[in-house]
């Protein structure tokens, strides 16, 4: 049976060590012991469980992660950003870099991919690297007039994608809500307009991210949306899936307003083979959450802090 004083010896020379950072020098020479003797003492600390060595690895916790958010919302493929801290601009930083990289894995030869504009996606195109695909076409999945001095980065994103991809993107010139359905339709008949929607809905890889239904939200300062309408939207919808709102379980909650909306049907959106979501921070987890329920996306780039309240 081992001794006390073997055991307390152990304990000393571990606390020493292990704790206080002391060398082996030091432990001798403050407890009087040879350096033998310790090495003897830190072994033995490690065989009986006095001291437990444990090695976390951050990039298997956060490939274990994901692989769990991939089983619970049927999804083929998640992509965890870690920030550095929890500012807005840390997290957006970091789910473009991680967009970014990941899309070159899944963009293939003769790909039409379909992009959105905003702060998220203009994250993303600032990471791009130059594409090695050849024929890639860019389309937008939504209009790209403001009726606002806001920036909504349509200009900087298309530049980064175009020079990725060296192409020249397809824009849709008009507004994202239309005053009426009757004028949407109408505009839609033009050849050019008719040409880029057919280009939109032969999307293959799509990249889009949501918005939130806070006051400040992009939509409600662009000038599309009356005050009612806004309040109303505020009511019924947890935010917004390309430009077209939706409930907790992503149903639309405005088919008249979705009417006038010049974007991407969303029942079209998924189905597309690559439909990556990119949203991240507290604020979008609601809107992430009912883009999951009704299943628009199948691969999914989003914050650390995100993807832990996602699995909860």
């Amino acid at each position: 049976m081992d001794s006390e004083k073997q055991i307390r010896q152990a304990v000393a020379v571990s606390k020493l060590y292990y704790l206080e950072g002391a060398t082996q020098a030091e432990i001798a020479a403050k407890l009087k012991i040879s350096r033998p003797t310790i090495s003897r003492a830190l072994q033995y600390a490690r065989d009986h469980q006095i001291v437990r060595i444990q090695v976390t690895d951050p990039f298997a916790d956060v490939t274990t992660l994901a692989r769990q958010l991939e089983n619970k919302y049927g999804l083929k493929k998640v992509v965890i950003a870690t920030p550095k801290s929890a500012d807005e601009k840390d997290i957006l930083a970091a789910l473009g870099q991680a967009a970014a990289t990941y899309l070159p894995a899944v963009v293939v030869d003769n790909d039409v991919l379909g992009i959105s504009w905003g702060r998220t996606l203009d994250a993303v195109a600032t990471h791009l690297t130059e594409s090695e695909r050849q024929g890639v076409k860019i389309t937008y999945l939504k209009g790209t007039v403001a009726n606002s001095t806001r920036n909504n980065y349509v200009v900087d994103v298309t530049k980064h994608f175009n020079k990725s991809f060296h192409t020249q993107a397809q824009i849709l010139p008009l507004p994202v809500i239309f005053a009426n359905r009757q004028v949407k339709e109408m505009v839609t008949q033009d050849r050019f307009i008719n040409a880029v929607l057919t280009t939109m809905m032969s999307t293959t890889v799509a990249l889009f991210t949501v918005g939130t239904t806070a006051p400040d939200a992009t939509l409600f300062t662009l000038g599309y949306l009356s005050p009612q309408e806004v309040e109303q939207l505020r009511q019924a919808a947890v935010g917004d899936i390309i430009s077209q709102f939706v409930d907790p379980k992503g149903q639309l909650v405005d088919k008249d307003l979705t009417a006038r909306t010049m974007a991407m049907p969303l029942d079209h959106l998924r189905n597309i083979r690559e439909s990556i979501l990119i949203a991240g921070g507290v604020k979008k987890l609601p809107a992430i959450r009912a883009a999951l329920a009704g299943q628009y996306a199948n691969t999914l780039v989003t914050d650390l802090n995100n993807a832990q309240r996602l699995l909860k």
